[in-house]
């Protein structure tokens, strides 16, 4: 790989690249970031590459293949994408990898593998056309599919470093920022603070030191993975996003803070920064601008606190992570006193977009003051599972129905979590609700990075607030009393109502000491951890009342509150004998069995196996 020395040389050599790109060539695309890899993707490559060798399909260049990260519908995982018809195959194995070659190779469709629409019952072949897909904005994630992440080649002839070098040929750093206010891009790791107001604050720090850069890429929200399948698919697109950061601010280097537990991410960063590195677009005076800039990577050990901007950066350091008082805010004194400025992986990979495109066509999508698109994590009970990009201002029903198709079982969805532990739970019946920083605040929750978490019947939300306080309880740092005592004594009052020793007036403290941990708590972990607890209080309290006075779990998963008992529509199917580990349930085959309630440790193995709800919970 030949360094480059102008900005002169990088257009040739793009510009080459593209005259060399034939887009009416057939290629196949195995989408295999993490998802899909746990679910076969490494099978399906190894036939894809078989098949294509032995019938000479490479030798004559009629058929490319194409590995990428993930695409987000890891529900149908492993799957495969054809191009250029964009022709989309679910759940594919090696047998079906080496009919799908065969069908490429001679131009066909195999109708029998394509995703089938369940409310529909019809064959959906085109990508776009599955429901899915189909009203989604895929900014972000769309470019997934176009680059392989370990090839920085097939980066640029997607257009690739394109914006940073446009930047750079502004000749003026003020630019790039005001394109980032125009754009009205919002932090997409929290808050939503405005991006261009902080690079603006930072490129106005005047330090003999230098300024940092920071990507942070410590996910640590249950059921979140958005910005994994981001760092997995496409990591040049986050190291041109910090590029431009660094020469509209000023700063001379950036860290990629980002958790352990990512082993694959951090293996394609790793690549794609020696790539930058020895093409020249890294490092001192890139493209022979006089403009240097460098990234490193620093790995995170998973605490949560560590998503708090001031705990990552002491870890960043080297020291103990836990947050310190602010001011002086990190644009003032972060790294090594240094001023720094922190945005998340989703944020950072926008910043091409908005200077490819333009701040005006960023700003048409979304809603005034809510721009752009925002990537989801939708797991829980959903029928389709995976990422979601949606525009600012969709509204929760749309991505839980249209999207989502609906519950994924027999159960009615009854809410939505958003935004992890620091979120709250959102009624199925405000689900008309738009998804923006200010609509969801007011609901009692927050966007955080994208988790979004769906609940359906079976599920207790006392259960739930109950999980996300033992979650917080064991990641607050403990600096903060308030914090480390009021987390843990809220998790208590929450195991005495799940275990039935619960009082009314219990609800009543249970309240005020959120509030108070709300309000005098130091850091966003404390001012935020309430909200699972405030939000369930103040939309499903009936099922706290249930479990106080009339001891009962509605939902059927406080073990101490429930019992099980076999209906008339059991059908002698033996499933549950054979799950029972108690040897709790008795009867004969093709007749109504029986549960010995004495026996009985409420494990719910019976309600999983039965096929015909033929088990009742009280």
């Amino acid at each position: 790989m030949q360094k480059l020395s102008t900005i002169e040389e990088f257009q040739d050599l793009q510009g080459r690249l593209l005259s060399e790109r034939d887009p009416s060539v057939p290629t196949i695309v195995i989408p295999a970031g993490t998802c899909g890899q746990a679910s076969g993707a490494n099978d399906l490559i190894r036939v894809a590459k078989r098949e294509l060798l032995a019938r000479g399909l490479t030798d004559k260049n009629n058929v490319r293949l194409r590995v990428t990260g993930c695409h987000g519908f890891c529900e149908a995982e492993p799957s495969v994408l054809v191009e250029p018809d964009g022709t989309f195959y679910p759940k594919v194995n090696a047998q079906k990898m080496a009919r799908i070659v065969q069908a490429v190779a001679e131009q066909k469709t195999l109708d029998d593998l394509l995703y089938i629409d369940p409310a529909t019952g019809e064959r959906v072949k085109r990508q776009s056309d599955v429901p899915f897909f189909k009203t989604q904005v895929r900014t972000i994630l769309g470019r997934n599919e176009k680059v392989d992440p370990i090839r920085i080649y097939n980066y640029l002839e997607s257009g690739g470093y394109s914006a940073f070098v446009g930047a750079l040929t502004q000749g003026e750093p003020r630019w790039a920022i005001e394109q980032v206010k125009e754009s009205g891009l919002r932090g997409r790791g929290g808050a939503g603070f405005p991006a261009g107001l902080k690079w603006e604050l930072l490129a106005a720090q005047r330090n003999g030191h230098g300024k940092s850069l920071v990507c942070n890429a410590d996910e640590g929200d249950p059921g979140a993975y958005m910005d994994r399948s981001v760092l997995e698919g496409n990591p040049h697109s986050i190291l041109e996003g910090m590029l431009i950061g660094g020469y509209a601010t000023g700063a001379n280097e950036g860290v990629i803070y980002v958790r352990a537990e990512y082993p694959l991410a951090i293996k394609h960063l790793v690549i794609a920064l020696r790539q930058c590195h020895e093409l020249g677009l890294l490092g001192e005076n890139i493209l022979g601008t006089g403009f240097s800039f460098d990234i490193s990577i620093v790995k995170g050990a998973g605490a949560f606190v560590c998503g708090e901007e001031t705990a990552l950066i002491r870890s960043i350091e080297g020291k103990m992570g836990e947050p310190r008082q602010r001011p002086p805010f990190p644009v003032q004194k972060g790294i090594e006193g240094k001023p720094t400025a922190i945005n998340n992986v989703e944020t950072w990979a926008n910043i091409p977009v908005i200077i490819a495109e333009g701040a005006e066509t960023f700003s048409k999508v979304g809603t005034k003051g809510n721009t752009g698109t925002k990537i989801f994590s939708l797991v829980g009970k959903i029928r389709n599972t995976g990422l979601v990009e949606v525009p600012m201002g969709i509204t929760i029903n749309d991505i839980v129905t249209k999207i989502g198709g609906g519950p994924a079982g027999r159960a009615k969805i009854k809410a939505v979590q958003t935004g992890g532990p620091s979120g709250g739970c959102i009624p199925v019946k405000r689900f008309d609700l738009p998804i923006d920083y200010d609509s969801l605040a007011e609901a009692g929750s927050i966007m955080g990075s994208g988790g979004m978490i769906v609940a359906d019947e079976h599920t207790c939300m006392v259960d739930v607030s109950k999980y996300f306080m033992g979650f917080l309880t064991d990641e607050s740092c403990g600096k903060c009393f308030t914090c480390r005592k009021g987390i843990q004594r809220m998790h208590e009052i929450l195991e005495d109502v799940c275990e039935g020793r619960g009082t009314l007036d219990q609800l009543d403290l249970l309240e005020e000491l959120a509030t108070v941990v709300k309000d005098a708590t130091m850091c966003g972990l404390g001012q935020t951890a309430s909200n699972p607890v405030l939000s369930t209080l103040r939309y499903f309290r009936d099922e706290y009342v249930e479990h106080i006075v009339n001891q009962r779990c509605p939902a059927g998963v406080c073990k101490a509150l429930v019992s099980y008992s076999i209906n008339d529509e059991c059908t002698g199917c033996m499933l549950c004998t054979k799950s029972c580990p108690e040897n709790a349930i008795s009867g004969v085959k093709k007749e109504r069995h029986s549960i010995d309630t004495g026996k009985c440790i409420r494990c719910g193995a019976c309600v999983t196996v039965c096929e015909f709800e033929a088990i009742d919970v009280a």
